[in-house]
């Protein structure tokens, strides 16, 4: 359900701004989004696990109002990020 230490380090290499950066919104969206694909296969499962389930919509709410962050200040930025993570709206 979690993701690795490897997964987690190849999404900041990939979507980093700059050399050490790990707290950008694109960085943040990107780890977000790989632990919500995750979260969404074992909600798929196991119907009943409603713990999970509010954790996985806690998560969603988290990515959406950095999103909503990042489309305020820079809309290019945005707009890049969500076709490179194959996002809508």
């Amino acid at each position: 359900m979690s993701i690795t230490k490897q997964e987690k380090q190849e999404l900041i290499r990939q979507f980093a701004t700059h050399d050490g950066d790990v707290g950008s919104p694109e960085v943040q969206v990107s780890i977000l989004t790989k632990r919500i694909k995750s979260l969404t296969d074992h909600v798929g499962l196991h119907k009943k696990d409603f713990h999970t389930r509010r954790g996985l919509l806690m998560l969603v709410g988290k990515r959406r109002r950095l999103l909503d962050y990042l489309k305020r200040v820079d809309i290019s930025r945005y707009k890049s990020l969500t076709e490179r993570l194959s996002l809508r709206k």
